[in-house]
C-alpha cells in the first residue's frame, strides 16, 4: 500500500520547501518532488497540451511552463481542462514512487505544495514549512522579480500559510537565517525518524 512510510513536506509559495528537502536529502532521506513529477507529466504530455492550449505553449519540444502558468492563473476554463488532463498521472506516479519506497521501509517526504489545498494524499503525518506572510512576499518578489501585486495574487491562491501551521504535525520555522532552519530541521529529522 502507498503512503505507508511517507511524510507529507508542504508549506507556502517561498517558505522555503525547496531548501527543506534538500536539507532532508543530505540525512539520507529520499523525497518524493510533486513538482518534478508535474513537469516530467506535462513534457510527456506536450502533444496534448498543444492540442488544448496551442503550439506557442511548447518551446524547444518541452512545455513552456511559464507561459502556460500565466495561462491558467488568469483562466479558471484552461486551469481545468490542464487538471483534468495532468492530475491523474501526476497522481498516478506519485503512488507507484510510494509503493517503490515503501519497500525499503524507511521514512520518506513526499513534496506536495498544495497538499492541504488538494487533499489527494492519505498522509497521515505533514511538516508545514513556515514564514510568515510578510517574509513570503519579500522573498518572492526577489526571487521571481514579481511586483508586490503579483506576489500577493500567487499567495493569495494557496490555503492562508498560518492555516497550514495550525494544521502541522510538525512546523519548520524558517523565518530565520540558514543556519536556523537547518537546527529546525535536525529537530523535526529525529523526530520523524523514531
Amino acid at each position: 500500500m502507498a503512503f505507508s512510510y511517507a511524510v507529507a513536506l508542504t508549506g507556502g509559495i517561498a517558505t522555503g520547501k525547496s531548501t527543506v528537502s534538500e536539507i532532508f536529502k543530505s540525512y539520507g532521506v529520499a523525497v518524493i518532488d510533486a513538482d518534478t513529477v508535474a513537469h516530467q507529466v506535462l513534457d510527456k504530455q506536450r502533444d496534448q497540451i498543444a492540442e488544448l492550449f496551442g503550439v506557442e505553449y511548447i518551446q524547444g519540444g518541452v512545455v513552456d511552463r511559464k507561459s502556460l502558468g500565466a495561462l491558467v492563473f488568469r483562466d479558471h476554463e484552461a486551469k481545468a481542462k490542464l487538471e483534468a488532463l495532468v492530475h491523474p498521472l501526476i497522481r498516478q506516479e506519485i503512488i507507484r514512487q510510494s509503493e517503490a519506497l515503501d519497500r525499503l521501509g524507511a521514512v520518506y517526504l513526499v513534496d506536495v505544495p498544495l497538499f492541504y489545498e488538494t487533499n489527494r494524499y492519505p498522509i497521515e503525518r505533514v511538516i508545514v514549512v513556515y514564514a510568515p506572510r510578510a517574509i513570503q512576499l519579500e522573498r518572492l518578489m526577489k526571487r521571481n522579480g514579481w511586483t508586490r501585486e503579483e506576489a500577493e495574487q500567487r499567495i493569495d491562491a494557496q490555503m492562508d500559510i498560518e492555516t497550514k501551521r495550525d494544521r502541522a504535525t510538525y512546523l519548520i520555522d524558517n523565518s530565520g537565517d540558514l543556519h536556523a532552519l537547518q537546527s529546525e530541521c535536525d529537530k523535526i529529522y529525529h523526530k520523524i525518524k523514531q
